[in-house]
């Protein structure tokens, strides 16, 4: 498995022989618009550092037969768009598509404070082998083998972060949910590192547009 951050939570995840985009938002924007032969955009929720509408009609018109996977609040969204897409939002609900396995984790966006931003957040596991949360610390009380983990945000502290991981104890995890920060990373390589490395959770600090093959 083989994948490409494009920046904040656009990646590109190649399983195989299958190109698979998560997020495109509005931090990714420049990159994520050129990208071709990509089969699936799964998108987690309906906020624009996840979801920048314009851009996925720019993905689309590069990619005429991507599959759109995502909950019912994103589907509607794009629905007033003329853009169509499969719902999987049930509680682990399964599907194959393309012959990679989606399994949905629905709940609500972390609290930022009371109930701004808690819209409809659906973590999404990939042929049970890399799962991805997006906004929310959602436990899919089954083994990961690589996570991708939110390190910054209004809606949570890096502490929380690392504890997370510690949790659901995947065998890597890497950075997502960044965009905010400056190109000086800082404790979000040491901090997570120190602490994940002895729980045998290898830590891979990922730069834009970088890719890591994990060997699963």
């Amino acid at each position: 498995m083989k994948i490409t951050k494009l920046g904040h939570c656009c990646l590109v995840i190649e399983h195989k022989g299958i190109r698979v985009m998560t997020d495109p938002g509005m931090y990714s924007m420049l990159s994520q618009e050129q990208e071709k032969n990509i089969d699936i955009i799964l998108i987690t929720h309906e906020h624009q550092d996840h979801l920048h509408v314009s851009s996925v009609k720019k993905i689309i018109e590069n990619n005429t037969d991507a599959l759109i996977i995502t909950n019912t609040a994103v589907s509607e969204i794009l629905a007033k768009e003329g853009i169509g897409a499969v719902v999987l939002d049930g509680d682990k609900e399964e599907n194959a598509f393309s012959g990679i396995l989606f399994q949905s984790f629905p709940g609500k966006h972390a609290e930022i404070f009371e109930e701004i931003g808690q819209v409809q957040n659906t973590g999404y596991m990939i042929d049970g082998e890399f799962f991805y949360p997006g906004d929310a610390f959602t436990d899919p009380q089954k083994k990961i083998k690589v996570l991708a983990l939110p390190v910054c945000g209004p809606w949570m502290a890096l502490r929380e972060a690392i504890t997370y991981a510690k949790k659901v104890k995947p065998e890597f995890c890497f950075n997502v949910h960044d965009g905010y920060l400056s190109d000086v990373p800082g404790s979000m390589i040491s901090a997570p590192k120190n602490v994940l490395d002895k729980e045998n959770i290898k830590y891979i600090y990922m730069n834009q547009g970088e890719p890591h093959t994990f060997n699963l």
